[in-house]
């Protein structure tokens, strides 16, 4: 059976259908959705409850996904976003079993071909809110993907979502965007990574390969790069909206997607950054993102091409219009040069100022819609040293309504925060520059063997002019944070830690924005050596990423050994499990215990979910390797080591630390 496109003896049956049925949809699988809600709200003191439904009969909940990134989708607030699905939410590719090449028909999970009667897919999740004192609006924002575009616009398989926000003061408002009627300004090039970048191929027998071949009805399709014209699926902008809401009220907010006509061809809805505002004004928002030529956000390195992406938003009540001046400038970053004919607006003028060197556009804004931009530009294809690209652009916009551009909004790298204010909103998350880090060697590891440090001192570290790497100083006396001279392992220095509790905790800090988003680092590995006490003591180690959620958590426990003073307690080394236990990693001698030498000590993360701990004593090799889970962020956040103590012993325990080292492969 095949996909007909006998589309007027379909509408009639459908219409008939209609007279005699009601519509169903498949009666799988529901929970409360507060994981989901946590992951989109921008106040979650607004949560009230919440609820989720798909078609997923396994009760997996495969239609939703919570996610931190996926090709060209971040956060537009926080760290994480939904997918809602009529597939599997996050399938990359979305094609059938995520084959590449796979079939465009996806995944279904009622009927293929729904009969009379029968369910479509669908992904429902509604929210009950309380709306905060002040507040007069409620925004999301979202982005549409699907599989359906652009073989079956214009026809019955109209996959939708539909928004619907219930107010007591102002009733029931929606907004709709489906595939018939919707503004696909993205098509496969403009989305690397999301799932959606996919190009219609045909199997040549005669040359054993898959060749490039126009979308037309149900294809083989492959995210192997092809030219604009074999693009077979599409996407929106990323799109902000505005529904009317009264202060202090109760109201819910549903987002439903499903499919029409049939259960195949997936399409896929982002879904981030609920939020309550002010009176309804014109807001803009720019986000601005970078990939290289391969449509990833890997290492760059000299003569390369960067593709940016930027997503001018207006969720306000009226229109932004083409005022005197230009409504967006983008000055080309130094150490780069524009690829002529690259530029690309989805409305309005786009231009390229050679004088000033810098890319412009001029045109209207509608009320709640956007404009996509992108362009490229190579590297410097003589440059010697690591060197950071580092771009922002610049929105002019009306304000007060008077037809002049009195206002500015810096575009933002939604992947991180600098902590800077740039722009003086009091927000140091939505005015990032786009920053992209050229390597002329290629990067591997990071190493603070703490040779080039000053004892006594705190102990930093660069890569060719880049900071990755600080500690901070003890100065009350009571415990001791500093370089070591005269006792290391390999390289002059080490790095001496004696705490007690009176004084601690003490940091050491990471900043890697330059390079993580490009190459995250995979492993975290110390050289250490202590020794033994005459009293209990611990020492605990806290790896986190920005924001202070545990990565992984070590403890050194001194514990009784039976021998006589005063080196009767002995070191054992645990890290934190994911249900809050201590898991013992074995030392190879009796009892587990640490006693003098050096060992080291790695922390890899192996995927998505799980550490590698492994624990070496030098001259005897691995002693012990366990698998766990992350606790509540993934190693590629690291941000910060903390290290403290829950104990304040006369004689505190001694410990040294060398060759520290941060991979990346």
């Amino acid at each position: 059976m095949v996909r007909t496109r006998t589309l007027l003896i379909v509408s009639v049956l459908l219409f008939f259908s209609l007279l005699f049925f009601a519509p169903k949809h498949a009666a799988a699988s529901t929970y409360d959705g507060y994981d989901m809600a946590m992951a989109v709200l921008a106040n979650q003191s607004t949560y009230i409850s919440s609820s989720y439904t798909d078609a997923d009969t396994t009760g997996q909940f495969r239609q939703r996904a919570i996610l931190s990134s996926l090709g060209t989708m971040y956060p537009t607030h926080g760290d994480t976003f939904v997918l809602l699905s009529t597939g599997i939410a996050g399938s990359n590719p979305a094609t059938s079993n995520a084959q590449d090449p796979g079939s465009e028909r996806g995944t279904w999970f009622g009927k293929k071909w729904p009969g009379w009667g029968d369910p479509f897919d669908r992904a429902t999740f509604t929210l009950t809110l309380k709306v905060p004192p002040g507040a007069h609006n409620v925004s999301y924002d979202i982005q549409f993907f699907s599989m359906e575009y652009p073989d079956y616009v214009g026809s019955i398989y109209n996959d939708k979502l539909v928004v619907t926000v219930n107010s007591p003061s102002y009733g029931v408002s929606t907004y709709t965007f489906d595939v018939n009627r919707g503004d696909f300004v993205l098509e496969s090039p403009d989305i690397p990574g999301t799932g959606f970048d996919v190009y219609s191929v045909r199997w040549a027998w005669w040359k054993g390969e898959w060749l490039p071949t126009s979308p037309s009805g149900v294809d083989t399709v492959t995210t192997t790069p092809y030219a604009r014209q074999y693009s077979d699926a599409g996407a929106s902008a990323l799109i902000t909206r505005q529904h009317p809401v009264a202060p202090n009220e109760t109201i819910t907010i549903t987002f439903d997607l499903s499919d029409k006509g049939d259960n195949q061809f997936d399409t896929t809805v982002f879904l981030d950054n609920i939020r309550f505002t002010g009176y309804g004004v014109p807001t803009i928002r720019a986000l601005k993102t970078w990939q290289d030529e391969n449509g990833s956000r890997s290492i760059l390195h000299p003569g390369d091409t960067i593709h940016y992406s930027i997503t001018i938003s207006n969720s306000g009540s009226t229109a932004q219009l083409n005022n005197p001046g230009n409504e967006f400038e983008d000055i080309i970053p130094d150490n780069t040069t524009y690829v002529p004919g690259s530029l690309y607006a989805s409305s309005g003028a786009a231009s390229y100022d050679a004088g000033e060197n810098k890319i412009t556009w001029n045109g209207v804004i509608p009320a709640e819609s956007s404009v996509f931009i992108s362009y490229d530009v190579q590297v410097n294809p003589m440059l010697n040293a690591t060197t950071i690209i580092s771009n922002q652009g610049t929105v002019f916009w009306d304000s007060d309504g008077d037809n002049n551009n009195d206002a500015v909004e810096l575009t933002d790298d939604p992947t991180t925060d600098d902590g800077v204010d740039s722009d003086g909103d009091g927000d140091t998350a939505d005015d990032d520059p786009t920053i992209a880090t050229v390597l002329v060697y290629n990067l591997s590891e990071l190493v603070e063997d703490f040779s080039d440090d000053i004892p006594g001192e705190v102990a930093d570290q660069d890569y060719y002019g880049l900071d990755w790497f600080s500690t901070s100083k003890a100065y009350s006396g009571k415990s001791i944070f500093e370089v070591a001279g005269g006792y290391y392992y390999r390289t002059s220095n080490s790095f001496k830690i004696q705490l007690r509790s009176t004084d601690s905790p003490h940091y050491w800090n990471y900043t890697l924005n330059w390079i993580s988003q490009q190459l995250p680092p995979k492993y975290w590995q110390i050289n250490f050596t202590c020794g033994n006490n005459s009293e209990a003591a611990d020492l605990i180690i806290s790896i986190k990423n920005s924001t202070g959620s545990d990565i992984a958590k070590l403890k050194f426990d001194y514990v009784p050994t039976g021998a006589n003073t005063p080196n009767n307690y002995a070191p054992l080394l645990y890290y934190m499990g994911p249900e809050g236990a201590w898991v013992s990693l074995e030392s190879g001698f009796n009892g587990s215990y640490l006693f003098n030498g050096w060992y080291s000590l790695r922390i890899e993360q192996v995927d998505n979910n799980h550490l590698n701990y492994t624990l070496s004593r030098i001259g005897a090799g691995v002693t012990d390797v366990k698998r766990d889970n992350i606790l509540n962020a993934p190693l590629t956040e690291l941000s910060q080591v903390v290290w403290s103590t829950t104990k304040s012993p006369v004689v505190a325990p001694i410990f040294f630390w060398d060759e520290h080292t941060l991979g990346f492969t």
